[in-house]
């Protein structure tokens, strides 16, 4: 009789392990503490709830995101394939979902499928009898990262993660806010973003008033907090130099100001959150000032003079173990192979590459359950060196990582033009992934 898996975390991960476990004959037992404990970030119950921003990156063909994106759809994954398509909304190059549908749908799939129990309890310890998969998150209950401490026997590292604001969309002025997409490129041809553009002045009272603002302190005590390097608050950027936000994350290129005609000094791009565009995140915008310092000044950005603030900018702990010194390359701890990592707390980052590793350890877990050799996938395939880093970086200074091309093996003979080169890792990667499921068919 096939052994039932155990999954801990009914976020992104944890929802395509359980997808992948059933898709292959298994019985998946997905555990998700809320609503009987909710965390910091969580605003429902649903599974596969988006926290942060509701895009999966960039769609453009050729592009290190795209090819995990592609891996995962040719690997028949849920969340990618099948949910993120039916509830797409328009973001340019940026495959951007509706959050409240997306989760809905993956809820819904979930507790449809006989193969797959829900229960909405918390897990405190961790049966070795199981074959588990731990995929509970940068926001992990304290009892539950204390069991993960005691079973690793590691300290666990800290980092902190950061949610941008929403803005109710009727609040927003449209006569100075444009739409636009950067040098007019989006995937059907319409303007995609709401953008706040800046004069020289603007931008300048605005920084100072960003510089000034009043900010949350750390949820734990600690000397120094150690932010996530992509996910930078805006203060912490704008320490860095009075231009570093205008060739960040308010850099006005490609776009010009139908009221001047002229490219704005700055700008701030506004990103819709839902396919009836009732509201808008701003992008890049995470942060961590106190609520009311947010609203003087976010309101200073033009256009949002008036804005109605659905949601402000947070910032949050984010937990995750030291994989490289505790997990093989196929997620499991290799002192109990029995028990898989997936997501976030693997030290991954990013919601696509949650879903990743989600999907291998659901893959992995059900050939472990089935009594069949677990195999890791191929170093050429993005899936392969997404795992290849998270197992195998340096211990000592890891920290999570988004996949890039960087973590793909180099060609040989590598073409000199970075588009052919980068296309050529593509074709290597996805030729490696079906000869990699052709031999094990």
């Amino acid at each position: 009789m096939r052994a039932e898996v155990h999954i801990v975390g009914g976020g992104l991960a944890g929802c395509e392990a359980a997808w992948q476990v059933a898709r292959a004959g298994g019985k998946a037992v997905l555990y998700e503490m809320r609503p009987v404990r909710s965390t910091p970030a969580h605003k429902t119950e649903a599974l596969a709830e988006l926290v942060c921003s509701n895009s999966l990156k960039s769609e453009q063909e050729n592009g290190a995101p795209w090819l995990l994106k592609e891996e995962l759809r040719r690997l028949g994954s849920l969340l990618i394939g099948q949910i993120a398509p039916r509830t797409r909304v328009p973001a340019g190059h940026a495959l951007t979902v509706d959050r409240d549908l997306f989760a809905a749908e993956v809820t819904r799939a979930l507790e449809e499928d006989p193969a797959i129990e829900i229960r909405r309890e918390e897990v405190t310890t961790l049966d070795p009898e199981h074959i588990w998969i731990i995929a509970s998150g940068p926001l992990t209950s304290d009892a539950l990262a204390a069991e993960i401490g005691r079973l690793t026997g590691s300290q666990r590292l800290f980092f902190y993660d950061s949610i941008s604001p929403i803005v109710d969309a009727e609040s927003i002025d449209t006569s100075i806010a444009f739409a636009a997409s950067r040098y007019g490129k989006s995937l059907d041809g319409t303007d995609d973003y709401l953008n706040c553009p800046f004069d020289k002045a603007e931008y300048e009272a605005f920084l100072d008033a960003l510089l000034a603002a009043e900010s949350v302190p750390a949820h734990i005590g600690e000397d120094k907090v150690n932010y996530f390097e992509a996910c930078l608050p805006i203060e912490e950027i704008a320490r860095r130099g009075r231009d570093t936000l205008r060739f960040g994350p308010m850099k006005p290129m490609g776009l010009t100001d139908p009221r001047t005609g002229r490219r704005p000094y700055a700008v701030v791009q506004l990103r819709s959150e839902n396919a009836r565009s009732g509201s808008f995140n701003l992008v890049g915008f995470q942060n961590h000032m106190r609520f009311g310092e947010q609203q003087r000044v976010l309101r200073m950005i033009p256009g949002l003079q008036n804005a109605e603030f659905l949601r402000y900018g947070q910032v949050h702990r984010n937990t995750y173990i030291n994989a490289p010194a505790l997990l093989t390359p196929t997620l499991q701890l290799r002192t109990q192979p029995k028990v898989f990592f997936a997501g976030q707390i693997s030290g991954v980052e990013g919601y696509v590459e949650s879903i990743a590793t989600g999907l291998i350890a659901g893959i992995g877990a059900a050939a472990l359950a089935a009594g069949e050799p677990v195999r890791a996938f191929p170093r050429e395939t993005a899936l392969g060196s997404l795992c290849a880093y998270v197992s195998g970086a340096d211990p000592t200074h890891y920290q999570p990582a988004n996949i890039t091309f960087d973590l793909l093996p180099k060609l040989e003979n590598a073409p000199r033009d970075r588009k052919l080169r980068h296309a050529e890792v593509c074709r290597r990667a996805l030729a490696a992934l079906e000869q990699h499921l052709y031999s094990h068919a």
